[in-house]
């Protein structure tokens, strides 16, 4: 039996067919294997009983390019628990059948490729993934019901979102949510829509039905599925103690709008005493977003602190992490950015060798271009990533301490009481941020807060960053984010997205333009 498709040959790739050896090669063999395996763990965990549910997966070749590789599917409509090796469907890696299970006899019904096959190939097409799950748990069904008007499902501050791939513990994971169908195959375009406006996620939500869930291997998949279900657990038994699975500290559920369980009205305990709010649609952001230099954290701090910590100590801190693969990333980051600095002719940059040279000429050259990135004040990935890790061991070696104003603590208390959520954004990178509030002049800031924002989202003074950050918010409309910087450029930015602006005063700030049209604060209090 042959069939087309691209196979390796010599070590290389040729388009033509796929032999019967190659399908019944070691690594096929062992694909199909693990394929069934793995279904009858899933089955007792609940994932895919009653038949539904579904998973598949490459098989793994080094000769031949990922996009290219053969792919093994379930079947669908069969008693997954009970699955052999031999069930499985063989597709090219265009979707293409090209082997199908025999039939068996009554009462088993004749083999059909899995309904989630459409969307399985999305995932594979869109994302290069290497697996694929579709679960049907019913932790998964019930946390897209909580709330049946919900996009998005979002939790912060749990342990196993640190399962998740590109997820810390501090972070924010969000996870698209889509509605159901009546057939699968139906759910294909809103799970690709889902896929593309969501390039963070490794999963999508399919209201009162289940999960899809991917990673680049079958053990990623397999291991953040595991975490999406434990999570999901977590969020439905916090909600049926009263608890708010998606904030910081998980406190009581509060309704940001006001309108709480009794006649909308809630109690808020400051320092100055209790308030009574009774806040009508629109009177109070939904969510604040913060600048640090000149709007929490004074920009002395920045500039005399943080800069010349990270100049004076950029050399030891490459020489002693060089062959880290932490450090190699940041090189590599360097390298791209200075390549592009040299074609644009940028005042500063100078080659960086290659490895072959040495250790110490690759970072002195290194060192000159970030001491000339951070003499311009550059707002770059690759400058702002090495400066987070260069900080992170000085706030381990109790050498830095985060600075923040006297009122952002109260401030940050305040509204976390009101169930405000609240962001930072910043030309410093995540970790740089978490690093100041966490290890702060006030404590540990970091509860108080849901989420980071880096340049990674886009530039500061481009509108088209704060959109970024808009649809990544859980927000009917971008005026009910409230926005905090010291910069006009930003304020403007910002504006232009449709976000409310207030411009920060604070002691060092530069100089506004007459007539700029933002309101102004010189302290969050009076926010």
């Amino acid at each position: 039996m042959a069939v087309a498709t691209t196979v390796a040959v010599n070590g290389g790739l040729k388009m033509g067919s796929v032999s019967q050896a190659y399908l019944e090669s070691k690594a096929v063999k062992e694909t199909r294997s693990l394929i069934s395996e793995l279904c009858r763990q899933f089955y007792n965990l609940g994932w895919v009983s009653g038949t539904g549910g579904s998973i598949t997966m490459k098989v793994h070749d080094s000769c031949i390019p990922k996009p290219q590789q053969l792919i093994l599917m379930s079947p669908s409509g069969v008693q997954k628990e009970r699955m052999e090796p031999e069930d499985m469907y063989i597709l090219s890696g265009d979707g293409s059948i090209i082997t199908s299970p025999s039939p068996k006899p009554y009462p088993h019904k004749p083999p059909k490729c899995s309904d989630c096959a459409p969307l399985f190939m999305k995932a594979y097409h869109i994302r290069n993934a290497g697996a694929v799950i579709h679960s049907h748990g019913m932790e998964s069904c019930l946390v897209t019901m909580i709330n049946p008007l919900s996009k998005e499902f979002r939790i912060t501050h749990m342990e196993m979102i640190k399962g998740i791939q590109g997820h810390g513990y501090y972070d924010e994971l969000v996870i698209p949510i889509i509605e159901n169908t009546a057939y699968e195959n139906e759910l294909t375009d809103s799970l690709a829509k889902a896929i593309e406006a969501y390039p963070k996620t490794t999963a999508v939500l399919v209201r009162n039905h289940g999960i899809y869930v991917w990673g680049d291997s079958w053990i990623s998949a397999k291991t953040q599925a595991e975490s999406y279900h434990y999570l999901f657990d977590a969020a439905i038994k916090l909600h049926q103690l009263g608890l708010d699975w998606s904030t910081p500290d998980h406190g009581p559920i509060q309704n940001v709008k006001g309108v709480s369980g009794i006649n909308g009205r809630i109690n808020v305990s400051t320092k100055a005493g209790t308030v009574d709010s009774n806040y009508k649609l629109g009177s109070f952001p939904h969510c604040i977003v913060l600048d640090i230099e000149g709007t929490t954290t004074p920009i002395s701090f920045v500039t005399d602190v943080l800069f010349p910590y990270a100049r004076n100590n950029v050399g030891r801190h490459l020489s002693a992490t060089y062959a880290t693969a932490e450090t190699q990333d940041d090189i590599n980051l360097l390298r791209s950015q200075v390549v592009d600095d040299l074609k644009q002719g940028v005042l500063g940059a100078v080659p960086i060798p290659l490895e072959d040279v040495g250790k110490e000429e690759v970072i002195a050259a290194l060192v000159a271009n970030v001491e000339a990135m951070i003499k311009a004040d550059r707002k770059i990935t690759a400058l702002k990533q090495l400066q987070g890790h260069i900080w992170r061991t000085g706030f381990e070696n109790n050498e830095l301490e985060g600075v923040v104003f006297d009122d952002v603590p109260e401030a940050l208390q305040k509204w976390h009481s009101l169930g405000v959520k609240v962001y930072i954004y910043s030309s410093g990178s995540r970790l740089a941020q978490r690093l100041i509030f966490g290890n702060s002049n006030f404590g540990d800031l970091r509860k108080y807060l849901s989420g980071f924002f880096d340049t990674a989202v886009g530039n500061k003074r481009e509108t088209r960053s704060y959109v970024e950050i808009f649809e990544s918010l859980g927000v009917d409309e971008p005026s009910e984010i409230l926005f905090v910087t010291d910069v006009y450029q930003e304020a403007t930015a910002a504006k232009a997205a449709g976000l409310e602006v207030v411009i920060s005063v604070r002691p060092g700030n530069g100089p506004l333009p007459d007539n700029h049209g933002f309101k102004t604060i010189n302290s969050f209090l009076e926010i």
